[in-house]
């Protein structure tokens, strides 16, 4: 795979298939993901693996958070700026209402959205989950090196024929992660990310996930 066809080939995926994924093919993308770019080569991420029962472990705790709704989050970070506004907050809401649409979920359908919604705390069925986290003291440059770092694991899984989900919202039940996995106290907790094999047949796999044109991204000059 070429890494043109890694990257158009690559999507947030939210429904994956029970084959296992092997260990020695994880820690491969992993170690060729150690050459991420980083500032002052920093390499600020920090990775725990888990599968099987402590993956369960994790999904069972987080499941008595779900019933106590916002009650129970605890971010340590705004997952979005409060003030989202503009191409921004509608490039946000349009890729929920595209991906509601596939699974023929209506708007005004609050409890099954819920329950989809709760999907994320099962790692949308993946057999591996990563939890990411950093030093609480590093800034908005080394978050910037952590995601290239994210990145560039996404694209070297799709080499390997695996697939992902990055999950910021693992962030808002920090709390309850803390107490089935060892994250120091002095590191911020980031994200999650799903691990797996696609489910090809499922329709949430498939629904289109538009993106603004070059130009509304990038100004060329002298050219």
């Amino acid at each position: 795979m070429t890494p043109s066809e890694a990257v158009l080939t690559r999507r947030s995926i939210r429904a994956f298939t029970a084959q296992p994924v092997e260990q020695a093919t994880l820690a491969r993308v992993l170690e060729k993901a150690q050459r991420s770019p980083s500032g002052g080569n920093t390499q600020p991420w920090h990775g725990i693996v888990l599968t099987r029962d402590p993956l369960r472990r994790l999904i069972e705790r987080v499941a008595q958070e779900l019933p106590k709704g916002r009650e129970a989050f605890a971010p340590e970070y705004h997952v979005y700026p409060p003030e989202l506004d503009g191409a921004y907050e509608q490039r946000r809401r349009g890729i929920g209402e595209e991906m509601y649409g596939a699974l023929e979920i209506a708007r005004e359908d609050k409890d099954q959205r819920m329950m989809w919604f709760a999907r994320n705390f099962q790692a949308f069925g993946a057999p591996v989950l990563m939890l990411v986290h950093t030093p609480r003291y590093m800034g908005p440059p080394q978050w910037s090196d952590i995601g290239m770092w994210l990145q560039t694991i996404m694209l070297l899984l799709r080499e390997e024929g695996l697939d992902s989900c990055p999950q910021e919202a693992w962030a808002v039940y920090q709390k309850a992660i803390r107490e089935v996995v060892d994250i120091p106290d002095d590191h911020i907790f980031f994200c999650g990310m799903a691990i797996g094999y696609r489910d090809a047949d499922d329709p949430v796999n498939a629904f289109r996930v538009p993106r603004a044109p070059v130009d509304e991204a990038v100004r060329w000059e002298g050219w």
